[in-house]
């Protein structure tokens, strides 16, 4: 979808947030509902959207929540392991990181032991702001499984967890 003044900047998909005002729509070809890829990619990318808007409506990008929410582990970390990390491209990341270092919520020094690099920290500030989008999160991923109990979300994030360390190590916790 191309903005215009009056438009959203992004097409929601068919999977609706709002509880009770689904839009009609004709139905999906049984092959795509029986696919899980499918139902994972379209419940993702619906997510995903609803996350860039809401972030969008507060200023701040998808990558910046990604900077902000490895920093507020309590992590001082360099430049380079933050892009490795979050698999950022390093040169989108340092456009990302001055943003929010312009914003008073991180902050960047030297490395004393190799000056080449750069320490990047969370501010108090940073740590507010993160808060804030958190609970953006929480919101939407709240809407978005409405449907289901308690135990069905654990079960499916387990089994999300599950799927995705067995193709990205980087998603294994140490118990």
């Amino acid at each position: 979808m191309h903005a215009t003044n009056d438009e959203p900047r992004y097409a929601i998909p068919v999977i609706s947030t709002t509880s009770g005002t689904r839009a009609t729509k004709p139905a999906l070809p049984a092959e795509l509902l029986a696919s899980t890829a499918f139902l994972l990619a379209r419940s993702g990318y619906g997510i995903k959207m609803r996350l860039i808007q809401e972030f969008e409506k507060a200023g701040f990008t998808i990558l910046q929540y990604g900077v902000l929410a490895l920093l507020g582990e309590g992590a001082t970390e360099t430049q380079s392991k933050i892009a490795d990390v979050l698999d950022y491209d390093r040169s989108q990341l340092v456009s990302e990181l001055d943003a929010l270092e312009e914003r008073g919520l991180i902050e960047r020094r030297r490395d004393p032991h190799d000056r080449r690099r750069h320490m990047v920290s969370i501010t108090t500030d940073g740590k507010r702001q993160l808060e804030r989008l958190r609970t953006t999160v929480n919101r939407i991923e709240e809407a978005f499984l409405e449907p289901l109990d308690e135990p069905t979300r654990k079960a499916l994030h387990d089994t999300l967890l599950e799927v995705a360390c067995c193709h990205d190590q980087r998603f294994k916790r140490e118990p």
